[in-house]
């Protein structure tokens, strides 16, 4: 093989990793080679024990009780699967750096059955593809209850990016969010969200919320791509 065609070879490679590793994805990745989660047995996490429960690799609690990831993740792309029931409230945590007190330690990315009257009729903060609290989704995307709904979570440092059913609703730079009081466009934040965004750790567990409001959720097909 000549060098040229060698070098032309090894351009090639690398321009189609470049398009593979774009951060943060503008579209759903292909998730086929990343690793799981979590392990079939559960075995690399964190929860009460008899809560969670992981069948036919779907994954469900009974209780109102967080799952959590033995690992601290710094830098990664999560995407996932869940589906809710009538009145779901639930959410994806990340950057959790105190799972016993987890609220105001880490960031919420909110699950919600925003056709249910009680999440309908919320603030925008706490409905579904918002960071709870924080900043609200651009647009409503998620599906009525029963049906599967596909989150990828991009963390990048202080940057939160999140793309739910295909479209892109969610950009959050935690920098701008100084205070415990107030978000940046004045509207208030719930008390027990008592540290501004901006004193977070970016480095920590990744947790999902239980049966909480008394409606169950479900997740499959959770994979992470850990970034450089």
């Amino acid at each position: 093989m000549s060098r040229l065609l060698l070098f032309a070879m090894c351009l090639f490679c690398l321009s189609a990793c470049s398009k593979s590793m774009k951060v943060p994805p503008k579209a759903h990745p292909d998730t086929a080679n990343w690793q799981p989660l979590f392990a079939e047995d559960l075995s690399n996490t964190e929860f009460p024990e008899g809560i969670w429960t992981m069948t036919d690799g779907i994954l469900t609690a009974s209780e109102d009780q967080n799952i959590w990831t033995k690992k601290d993740y710094d830098n990664f792309i999560l995407d996932l699967e869940f589906k809710t029931e009538d009145g779901t409230n639930s959410g994806v945590i990340v950057y959790c750096s105190d799972p016993g007190n987890w609220i105001p330690n880490s960031v919420e990315i909110q699950i919600a059955d925003d056709y249910a009257e009680k999440w309908a009729k919320s603030p925008k903060t706490w409905q579904c593809g918002a960071i709870f609290g924080h900043l609200p989704a651009s647009k409503q995307v998620v599906k009525k209850a029963g049906e599967w709904n596909r989150y990828t979570i991009t963390c990048q440092d202080n940057m939160i990016y999140v793309i739910l059913n295909g479209e892109a609703i969610t950009t959050l730079d935690m920098k701008l969010w100084t205070s415990a009081k107030t978000n940046p466009d004045g509207s208030e934040i719930p008390s027990w969200l008592s540290k501004p965004l901006a004193e977070l750790p970016t480095m920590g567990r990744i947790g999902f919320q239980g049966k909480h409001a008394g409606a169950p959720i479900y997740f499959r097909n959770i994979r992470i791509k850990e970034l450089k």
